[in-house]
């Protein structure tokens, strides 16, 4: 995501690269094109203009010290900045009342039904919550059958009622069956059009009236860039919808709903999703996208994922079989799928510092592991726990099962024992060791 916009404000900042002060000529020079920039990733007009004035009277203000360079200045400003155009920080959502009722609006085909889902998802592994998702959406048959599909994925009840045409009766008795089961959040999904009208507005302003949600979330598309904004304001104008949710940000290069829907309707941007997956959703942090904006990564991001897939026993438990050279291929696979619950493997290799703009050609396919883990499930249990039983024979069957060649499985297994050695060697002590013995070395 925001490919293109990082790549156009790195051009802007080598602008005053090399120069020993701010001065107001290279500083409106590089305004400029940071505004061009902005801009062209589809920002609003007025956003974009109002960003940059803003961040031209602050250059042009300070006293730079001579410890900093105008160009670093102008990252830290511009930085900032972003930070604070989409938000200034996080903002989560109100989980009041019992049950409290989360009302998901937007048009047709902006995610609202996956969104729902993945939100039931959230609530329920990382709040504890017991969340019922509401098919409000009478009009596509499909809409109901998906978030069936989706909340048998998550476990989490779906309420319908078959034959109903009244949303607003199907999301007041949703209310009461989750009060008498227990749900502690309704999360109410509803119907969207290819483009605002009236009636729409009319029945979703109608299920608000009835069932007065704790929040009102507008789901949006990112893809669809101002046209989004623009979609946002009408819809704040009639709900006054309590935060924004930006789906499908992985498919956008140019990022300019995030930037501009904060400012146009003065509603913060609460959830961003990436991908079909129900695990690839997360709280929008306006200073960790302008990281990411900005080519600096999200390591902290990074870190909470991997938290999110940590289990303290079985990190003991593997830490012991590491230190006694016992990590098979068991443990291996299992590293693999915690990995992949991560989310988009491309996303996350972009939120290490420097890694994002390294890859940015690249195409890291999420069936990345695939090969890997087709070798692995071709061995039997025996080869799995022990690897040193692999014999030619044995290799070649494994091709033959995992359709790889036995190139792919002599490399993964040589792979495999160096990692193995590497993590020993880590684990017992044996860093130490590592650079005792190239301290010892003869330097030229």
């Amino acid at each position: 995501m925001f490919e293109n916009l990082t790549d156009r404000l790195e051009r802007s900042f080598k602008i005053l690269k090399g120069e020993g002060k701010i001065t107001e000529i290279n500083v409106a020079e590089t305004v400029k094109d940071i505004r061009k920039a902005l801009i062209e990733a589809d920002v609003n007009y007025k956003v974009a203009k109002s960003f940059t004035d803003d961040i031209k009277r602050k250059a042009l203000g300070m006293n730079v010290l001579t410890a900093v360079k105008p160009g670093q200045l102008m990252v830290k400003l511009v930085h900032d900045e972003l930070a604070a155009l989409m938000g200034g920080k996080a903002e989560d959502i109100d989980l009041s009342g019992n049950p409290s009722v989360i009302l998901i609006a937007g048009l047709q085909g902006s995610g609202k039904t996956t969104f729902s889902a993945k939100l039931a998802n959230y609530l329920k592994s990382k709040k504890g919550k017991h969340p019922m998702l509401v098919a409000g959406d009478v009009y596509r048959p499909a809409a109901i059958e998906q978030l069936k599909v989706l909340g048998e994925q998550i476990n989490v009840p779906v309420f319908t009622i078959p034959d109903s045409k009244d949303p607003v009766s199907i999301a007041k008795d949703a209310i009461k069956e989750a009060k008498k089961n227990g749900q502690d959040v309704v999360i109410i999904d509803t119907a969207g059009r290819l483009a605002i009208d009236e009636e729409m507005m009319k029945e979703v302003e109608s299920i608000k009236k009835a069932v007065s949600p704790n929040e009102i979330l507008f789901v949006v598309d990112s893809m669809t860039g101002q046209d989004a904004v623009n979609t946002a304001k009408e819809f704040n104008d009639r709900l006054d919808f309590n935060g924004v949710v930006l789906t499908k940000l992985d498919g956008d290069t140019r990022g300019g709903a995030a930037l501009s829907i904060r400012a146009v309707v003065d509603k913060p941007i609460k959830f961003v999703s990436t991908g079909e997956k129900m695990e690839t959703l997360d709280v929008f942090h306006p200073d960790r996208m302008a990281d990411r904006i900005l080519g600096m990564g999200d390591i902290v991001s990074l870190v909470e994922k991997a938290q999110e897939q940590y289990d303290e026993e079985q990190a003991r438990k593997l830490h012991k079989k590491i230190v006694k050279n016992q990590f098979n291929f068991n443990d291996f696979l299992d590293q693999i799928a915690q990995i992949k619950k991560m989310g988009n493997l491309k996303d996350l290799a972009g939120m290490i510092p420097g890694v994002g703009k390294a890859l940015k050609n690249v195409d890291i396919d999420d069936d990345a592991f695939k090969s890997i883990e087709a070798i692995i499930k071709s061995m039997t249990p025996e080869e799995r726990e022990n690897p040193s039983l692999m014999n030619g024979s044995r290799r070649k069957r494994i091709a033959e099962g995992s359709g790889t060649s036995i190139v792919e499985v002599n490399r993964l297994l040589k792979q495999f024992e160096d990692m193995r050695k590497l993590m020993k060697m880590v684990s017992g002590g044996g860093a130490k060791k590592f650079g005792r013995m190239m301290n010892q070395m003869p330097r030229r």
